[in-house]
């Protein structure tokens, strides 16, 4: 069953880096950290994670699709920013609370590595989940789409939804790929 790795959680004022050396160590090929999206529990590996930031003011862009918030500076750089309640289609809190966060992550785009960040209503903890407590993606029942699904993780009783992040933040599916190459370093 999911093992509790490590609780963090996120203070007012600092950010939390999560991926500083993941890429060293094996041990980390089956954590995931898991968040509150809407009234949902979701996980996303671990190893895919830079940090996660308060949420903080996010610039608005005319014209772009509805699950795009906008972009922020994250030390000098455009970093885009995707309600993703909206992208995975679930009910969500729209509007940002004090426990809500930006979880900042590294995609790789023609390529080249691009941040992308993520908002989610509320980060949890992070689980330790074995290949044998990971269950194939329901083909009904599920309030997102199934591509979006890389399997539901048993942790204890229940079952958190475990995003495939190649789907979920496909930039060209997204609509980004423009904002990240064309706005200039702030």
């Amino acid at each position: 069953m999911g093992e509790l790795v490590a609780e963090q959680e996120v203070s007012s004022d600092v950010a939390i880096a999560v991926n500083d050396n993941a890429m060293e160590s094996n041990l980390d090929l089956n954590k995931y950290l898991t968040f509150r999206v809407g009234e949902s529990i979701f996980g996303m590996d671990l190893l895919r994670i830079k940090e996660i930031i308060e949420y903080a003011s996010v610039c608005d862009i005319p014209m772009v699709p509805p699950h795009i918030r906008g972009v922020i500076n994250l030390r000098g750089n455009v970093v885009p920013v995707i309600d993703l309640a909206r992208r995975i289609g679930v009910e969500g809190d729209a509007k940002a609370s004090n426990r809500s966060c930006i979880i900042i992550i590294d995609v790789v785009v023609q390529g080249e590595s691009m941040d992308i960040g993520v908002v989610v209503d509320a980060v949890n903890k992070v689980y330790e989940i074995g290949e044998e407590d990971v269950e194939h993606a329901p083909a009904f029942g599920a309030n997102i789409r199934t591509e979006f699904i890389k399997g539901m993780g048993r942790i204890d009783r229940q079952f958190v939804v475990l995003l495939e992040l190649a789907k979920v933040l496909d930039v060209d599916d997204l609509s980004i790929s423009e904002i990240a190459t064309t706005t200039e370093p702030v």
